[in-house]
């Protein structure tokens, strides 16, 4: 247990890919994607890893065809009328990361509910990154800084780090991103200072649980020193004695 992390994010990709893969369309593909992450977050869950964020849609998506967006919005929507009760059974607390004003009035509706109705639920909390960008989330915490007035000379990195969406939870141990990008899309840009990355080519709907333990024990076998030495393990300790 020592060895998982209190906090995986993930950037869904390939979902498109998928589909074409398959010959079929491109909305077929985001279908696919929600069973994945059903899939992701039972499995996190019954591991005990009590924070996991998915990158859900960033402000860039919003370049994409408006069917193909409004097809995404309907589908979440969906998804949390779904899954509502089985969060509320496990335990399972929804936090929403990103800028809600622009996102459609019934996709806020339904977002708030859900976010309401778990709000006591303390054994994991699942983060949707919704018209979220990493750049935007660091000028918004700035911006409330200077709202309150605080000197230079007062800021500190716990200071900034509450005006961050992700105020109170750690920041992400791992981040995972599927279908073969190795990049970070302006995600998570402030708290993923120190999370270790793992770039997988499978594509979004094929990660299933034996995909996300792979990464997982990628995880356990490799050394985080946060800038500093690695600790001595006992065999090297009593060689030296």
């Amino acid at each position: 247990m020592s060895s998982l992390p209190q906090h995986i994010a993930i950037i869904m990709d390939g979902n498109g890919r998928w589909a074409e893969q398959h010959g079929l369309p491109r909305n077929e593909g985001h279908k696919a994607g929600t069973q994945a992450a059903r899939k992701v977050v039972t499995h996190c869950r019954k591991l005990g890893i009590p924070h996991l964020t998915f990158y859900t849609f960033s402000k860039e998506n919003w370049s994409r065809p408006r069917e193909e967006i409004s097809f995404l919005f309907d589908l979440l929507q969906a998804y949390l009328k779904d899954e509502m009760d089985s969060l509320l059974e496990r335990d399972i607390r929804l936090q929403v990361l990103g800028e809600w004003s622009d996102l459609p009035f019934s996709l806020r509706q339904i977002l708030r509910h859900v976010c309401s109705r778990s709000s006591h639920c303390r054994s994991m909390v699942v983060n949707l990154a919704l018209n979220y960008s990493g750049r935007e989330e660091i000028l918004r915490a700035c911006r409330k800084l200077m709202d309150q007035g605080l000197g230079p000379e007062q800021l500190t990195e716990s200071h900034f780090a509450a005006q961050l969406d992700t105020a109170g939870q750690p920041d992400p141990d791992l981040i995972i991103r599927t279908s073969g990008e190795q990049r970070l899309s302006n995600f998570l840009l402030y708290q993923a200072a120190y999370s270790e990355l793992y770039f997988t080519p499978v594509f979004w709907p094929d990660f299933d649980e034996s995909h996300l333990q792979t990464a997982l024990d990628v995880y356990a076998g490799r050394s985080r020193r946060f800038g500093g030495l690695e600790a001595p393990t006992a065999e090297t300790s009593s060689s030296k004695t």
